[in-house]
């Protein structure tokens, strides 16, 4: 016989009750309200993540130990972005006596001090208060622009979990630092959505920022060309209007002007050609020559033998990743653009610790990640496992820990 006892909910029922009627109540937000919201929750846990562990902060090159939060994110690069917005870029590129370039703002794109400079000027709030407001705010607004993007591929659902991946990946905290991460990824985003909607002419300003903010340019302009070129070679199986395909050309132009815009815009203000290429040359401690700091890497990490076969494995991987269904389904604009950035990275970077970082603008990825399950338990022990990850990026690259030698693992 049942009882009253029998008949009254557990404690787990009332759980999953309260869990679900508080999903429906979110579900009845506007979308950038979901968004917003999300991206709230990330950010708050980025805080956290980041406040607790300048607590263990000992004495650095930037302060004494334990600094507060927004001292503790004011250190690294955030460093040389003050330096521009307090005194701008040098007249000419320091060198040693052997005429190497030492390290010096040009490695710095100028959209993010600048626009924080101009801020200064009305409010007078200084780089401490407006550079993480700014990051932040920015960070923000990449997230709307993030799930307009995923919303022409996918349903609302996906697209709110592509958004949760991009929002706690292990790198995130960086999208309230004073970095130009944040606003180079909203300018990304809005490039992206544009050149996938196909508004090309539209497009174009929105690439010109974005190749001032960091050196996206050269793989966005590679996967423009590339789009164009397939597009008209498909021409007789894919209607390809005159207009768009003139509008598309566009487009590719001025994304590759705007690619060399900042070297030119170096080189014009020292006099010196290389005065961009050779700057970054200064934190690599050789020449900038193609793949070759791969090579290096790779046979420093697994020797003279092993280490070209784990790069041609590594090339490998990532090729047959990009081909996969999951990524095939972004779409020919953002499987390019995800095609381009790698290649681009394979070709230019300096395989260090701060590689982590430079995966940020893959965000696309997201995307297919989603798409690999629709189980929430998948999903969500993604989610958490990029959560935990970001406590290892914190503590371990942003966090400053002298090293033996001297000096600290960059982030």
């Amino acid at each position: 016989m049942e009882t009253e006892a029998s008949r009254r909910p557990s404690a787990n029922d009332r759980a999953q009750a309260a869990a679900h009627r508080a999903r429906t109540v979110v579900q009845r937000w506007p979308w950038y309200v979901q968004v917003l919201a999300l991206w709230l929750a990330a950010r708050l846990f980025s805080f956290a993540v980041l406040a607790a562990t300048a607590r263990f902060q000992p004495a650095g090159p930037w302060g004494g130990a334990s600094p507060s939060y927004w001292n503790f994110i004011n250190i690294w690069d955030a460093e040389w972005y003050s330096r521009i917005f307090a005194d701008g870029y040098p007249a000419s590129v320091p060198r040693d006596a052997a005429g190497n370039a030492q390290e010096n703002e040009w490695a710095f794109y100028a959209l993010f001090p600048l626009l924080v400079r101009g801020l200064d000027a009305v409010t007078h709030l200084g780089w401490a208060v407006l550079a993480p407001v700014v990051a932040t705010v920015a960070g923000f607004a990449a997230s709307l622009v993030i799930y307009r993007l995923f919303r022409l591929r996918a349903g609302h659902g996906t697209a709110m979990w592509a958004v949760v991946f991009v929002a706690v990946f292990p790198v995130s905290p960086i999208l309230q630092i004073p970095y130009a991460e944040s606003l180079n990824l909203l300018l990304l985003a809005g490039s992206l959505y544009l050149f996938v909607a196909g508004r090309y002419l539209t497009a174009i300003p929105v690439v010109a920022l974005m190749c001032l903010s960091r050196p996206v340019g050269v793989p966005f302009a590679l996967a423009v060309g590339v789009v164009l070129a397939v597009r008209f070679l498909r021409r007789h199986r894919v209607d390809f209007p005159a207009g768009e395909a003139w509008r598309l050309t566009g487009l590719a132009a001025a994304a590759g002007f705007s690619a060399l815009a900042w070297p030119v815009i170096a080189w014009a203000s020292t006099g010196d050609l290389r005065a961009y290429t050779d700057t970054e040359s200064a934190w690599r401690f050789g020449d900038l020559v193609p793949f070759k700091p791969w090579l290096t890497m790779s046979g420093y990490l697994f020797g003279p033998l092993f280490g070209p076969l784990v790069l041609v494995v590594l090339v490998g991987a990532a090729a047959l990743y990009l081909m996969s269904a999951p990524v095939r389904r972004l779409g020919l604009e953002l499987q390019l653009w995800c095609a381009a950035y790698l290649l681009y990275l394979l070709v230019f970077l300096n395989p260090q610790t701060s590689t982590f970082r430079l995966l940020l603008p893959l965000f696309p990825l997201a995307l297919s990640t989603a798409w690999l399950s629709r189980s929430r338990a998948y999903r969500g022990t993604v989610a958490a496992a990029f959560a935990v990850l970001q406590i290892v990026w914190v503590v371990w690259l942003w966090r400053w820990t002298e090293l033996p030698g001297g000096g600290d693992y960059p982030p």
